[in-house]
C-alpha cells in the first residue's frame, strides 16, 4: 500500500472506529496522535470530509491528493502513527474495517492487489493473511449491487 494511502486509510478506519462512544481507549488516542500529527506538520490540509464520511471514496481520495501534495508519505513518524492506528482498531474493532469497504485481519503484508470490487456487502475481506510487501486496494465499492444486477 502507498505510504499516503495508508494514511488515509488509516483516518477512513478511526473515524469509523475513535469516533464511537464504545471505542477502546488505545483505538481513540492512536486516532486522535495521527490527526494531531496532520494538523501540526500540514496545517493546509484537512481531515474533517473524511471524518464526516468515512465510507466516501470521493472524501478519502481528496485527502490522499493533499496529503500527497504535502509530502506526508515520506513522513516516517506519520506512517507509523497510521500503522499504529490500523492495528489498534485491527486488535479493538475489526469490524470498523467493514464501514469502508475494507475488512483484513490478520493481514502480514506481501504484493496483494484488489481493485475494481464493486459488493452488496463488505467490499474486501481478507483474513490471516501473510503476504511478503505491500497490500494495495483500489476502487472498492461497498453496499452496492455489482453492475448489471437490478
Amino acid at each position: 500500500m502507498e505510504p499516503v494511502t495508508l494514511i488515509v486509510s488509516a483516518i477512513a478506519l478511526g473515524a469509523t472506529a475513535g469516533l464511537q462512544e464504545s471505542a477502546a481507549t488505545a483505538v481513540k488516542e492512536a486516532y486522535e496522535a495521527l490527526k494531531r500529527l496532520i494538523r501540526d506538520r500540514y496545517q493546509d490540509v484537512d481531515v474533517a470530509p473524511v471524518e464526516r464520511r468515512p465510507e466516501s471514496e470521493a472524501k478519502r481520495g481528496s485527502l490522499e491528493e493533499d496529503l500527497d501534495a504535502a509530502g506526508a508519505g515520506a513522513d516516517d513518524e506519520l506512517l507509523a502513527a497510521a500503522r499504529r492506528l490500523v492495528q489498534e482498531v485491527r486488535n479493538h474493532e475489526p469490524a470498523a474495517g467493514a464501514a469502508v469497504g475494507i475488512d483484513l485481519e490478520g493481514v502480514e503484508a506481501a504484493a496483494l492487489r484488489i481493485g475494481g470490487v464493486t459488493s452488496s456487502g463488505t467490499g474486501v475481506r481478507v483474513r490471516q493473511g501473510k503476504f511478503a510487501g505491500d497490500i494495495e486496494i483500489n476502487d472498492v465499492r461497498a453496499g452496492q449491487e455489482p453492475p448489471g444486477r437490478p
